[in-house]
């Protein structure tokens, strides 16, 4: 039987215009068992617990650069827009239109990647960084 502890945590809501906005996320940690466990089995727990504070930092720090994530976003667009055109259009007038269309839509793009990133990255980082960490 386990004891869950909340812990509450504000985010810029990065769905509203207005940067003065605060969300609370509220995230369920488990805490310490109330039986007895083995060594084993106590250890992975301390490694979920940690785990899931390292997803929390990731997800704050994400929520307080996110003028330059959304930068990194942009210059990632940048590129790869340009080299998925060229490899994929080579008629050069169809080229040149794909290329200004898909320019004229980077501003909806960018909404849509930072959505993605928000709700996929901390996780996937947090995986990464485990994966890195478990021998």
């Amino acid at each position: 039987m386990f004891v869950e502890a909340t812990l509450v945590v504000k985010l810029a809501d990065p769905y509203i215009r207005n940067q003065n906005s605060i969300v609370n996320k509220i995230i369920s940690l488990p805490s310490k068992a109330i039986t007895n466990l083995s060594a084993t089995s106590e250890r992975s727990q301390i490694e979920a617990e940690r785990i899931q504070e390292v997803l929390i930092l990731l997800t704050s720090l994400i929520a307080r650069e996110e003028a330059t994530i959304k930068l990194i976003i942009d210059c990632l667009y940048d590129i790869g827009y340009v080299n998925l055109i060229n490899k994929k259009v080579r008629f050069r007038p169809l080229n040149s239109i794909t290329k200004f269309i898909a320019k004229t839509s980077k501003p909806l793009a960018k909404i849509f990647a930072w959505r993605w990133f928000m709700k996929n990255c901390p996780q996937l980082i947090a995986k990464w960084l485990y994966g890195k960490v478990k021998f």
